[in-house]
């Protein structure tokens, strides 16, 4: 029996373009860009020396610029989830470096493999854009996440800091101190933006289009007819805490539940794939009787189409908001 490593090459190949995303970035950004940092990326920023003024101008560029790189073609696929993320690389950067991959992928397939030069050519720039969207959607889900989960925890935060005498401005300026990213960062750019003018309630508003997260709107909504309506702030954020809180059980209870649909959905996807790579690993030659024949690419198109039809009506039927 013969066993062809081809597969294996591809896959490692794919992996190491990947790994190779998150060091650039890393080496680029230092370590306080990983959302595993213990000091929030604008504390690092001033420490380091950075002017406030100047920290604040960097982090509201980063925040905004893959939205309004939407018109750039194929870009706008990636600029919501690059925006939810909040990827530090520039529109440009992340295509050059998309460019610089699929380069890598290609040396790595031209000396691991044996395929032609135009296939070779393809499955480099497949792997080159696909390592970074796959990379770009893992940060963004990792992000917002984290989030939902530091959210709760940030509103109590500023209940306590109100009720023992605390402006709403310094409430804010705590959380940017004591939370660490991604929220801790978010908070800080609130806090200095008031600090040089702008009304909290604007920011926040902000921040909450940009993650496109519910939570955040309760708690801009929340601020905003406070300040027009009057009130007690610190009980109405007391109240929206216990809120959020819940809708955090509940949508992890929703998404325990279903679980085990979404994992079964996606092994039946994925079964025939992995094994079609166990076939080409232990015997290479299994489809040469019919892969020359006239309906064997068109039959193969097919079952891929059905194949990623299927993981995306499984995605949307568990995708359950709550």
């Amino acid at each position: 029996m013969i066993i062809s490593p081809t597969p294996i090459i591809y896959g490692l190949i794919f992996v190491a373009v990947l790994l190779l995303v998150e060091g650039i970035y890393l080496v680029v950004f230092g370590k306080s860009i990983s959302l595993n940092s213990k000091v929030n990326r604008r504390l690092a920023l001033l420490e380091k020396g950075g002017q406030r003024e100047q920290v604040l101008e960097q982090l509201r560029k980063e925040a905004s610029q893959h939205l309004k790189a939407r018109g750039i073609p194929l870009y706008s696929i990636l600029a919501t989830k690059a925006q939810k993320a909040n990827i530090a690389f520039s529109p440009k950067a992340l295509m050059g470096i998309m460019a610089l991959l699929s380069v890598v992928a290609f040396i790595g397939l031209k000396i691991g493999t044996q395929a032609s030069t135009p296939v070779q050519i393809a499955l480099a720039v497949v792997m080159g854009v696909g390592a970074v969207f796959m990379w770009v959607n893992n940060k963004g889900k990792k992000r917002l996440s984290l989030v939902e989960e530091q959210l709760p925890d940030a509103v109590e935060l500023m209940v306590r800091s109100l009720r023992v005498g605390h402006p709403f401005a310094s409430a804010i300026q705590i959380v940017a101190k004591e939370v660490p990213d991604p929220l801790g960062t978010e908070f800080g750019m609130i806090a200095d933006e008031n600090a040089y003018g702008r009304d909290v309630s604007e920011s926040l508003k902000d921040l909450a289009e940009r993650m496109d997260m519910q939570d955040l709107r309760f708690l801009a909504v929340a601020v905003t007819i406070q300040q027009q309506s009057g009130g007690n702030l610190a009980e109405i954020l007391d109240g929206l805490a216990k809120v959020i809180r819940s809708r955090f059980r509940l949508f992890r209870r929703v998404k325990a539940i279903t679980a085990e649909s979404k994992w079964s959905g996606l092994f039946l996807s994925m079964f025939p794939v992995g094994v079609l790579v166990v076939i080409q690993v232990l015997k290479p030659d299994y489809y040469d009787t019919v892969k020359d024949t006239p309906a064997f690419i068109p039959a193969a198109l097919i079952v891929f189409t059905f194949l990623a039809i299927n993981v995306i009506f499984m995605k949307i039927m568990v995708n359950i908001k709550v």
